[in-house]
């Protein structure tokens, strides 16, 4: 499985999350990695929910690459012009996150230089990356689940970054609930806990 590792924190040094790198990042993180090469210092992350936005942006800043600032869709246009500026002038990247879907600029200056900026976007996880997400969330939780687990879930789960960590999450309670191991017949009922009962049934 191809993942980035990230400390949670300063404090807690060993604990890790893992960035699963897949057809949906690749091309994004790649881009991270090698700032000098971004027109104008900046870039755009864009992404759907879950999709691991705001990690890659801890591990770019926390990688000495430069600055990162998630959420940038929500900040004063005016600030974030400074920061732009700032960054020109110092010669540091600077990272901007949005959640927004077509992310709206009012500010003139601004919506120039960062439609000059590039433009990097996550997408919806393949088949393949879904699989190694749904062991890398179990992995997280101290789920023990078997390579098979994937092969189920994967052809019957929504295929979004959000959902995927959403059925782990519930096979998790459940198994945690019945105090049983994780088998297939949790892994059907998480499915039809959080998508319904077709899905569950699917193939």
């Amino acid at each position: 499985m191809s993942q980035i590792a990230l400390p949670l924190s300063v404090a807690d040094p060993d604990r890790a999350v893992r960035i699963v790198v897949g057809g949906a990042n690749r091309a994004a993180i790649a881009a991270l990695a090698e700032p000098s090469d971004w027109p104008y210092r900046t870039a755009v992350l864009v992404g759907p929910p879950r999709s691991g936005k705001t990690l890659l942006a801890r591990w770019f800043a926390s990688s000495g690459h430069g600055e990162a600032i998630d959420g940038a869709d929500r900040w004063d246009e005016t600030a974030l012009f400074h920061r732009w500026n700032r960054a020109q002038e110092d010669g540091r990247p600077l990272l901007l996150v949005s959640d927004a879907d077509g992310w709206r600029i009012d500010l003139p200056d601004l919506r120039s230089r960062l439609g000059g900026s590039i433009q990097l976007a996550i997408a919806p996880p393949d088949d393949v990356m879904a699989g190694e997400l749904i062991l890398a969330h179990a992995e997280q939780r101290g789920l023990q689940l078997a390579p098979a687990a994937a092969d189920y879930l994967v052809p019957r789960v929504t295929r979004s970054h959000a959902a995927i960590e959403k059925v782990v999450a519930e096979i998790d309670r459940i198994s945690l609930e019945r105090k049983l191991p994780a088998t297939m017949s949790v892994w059907r009922d998480a499915l039809e806990a959080v998508q319904g009962p077709e899905q569950g049934r699917l193939l």
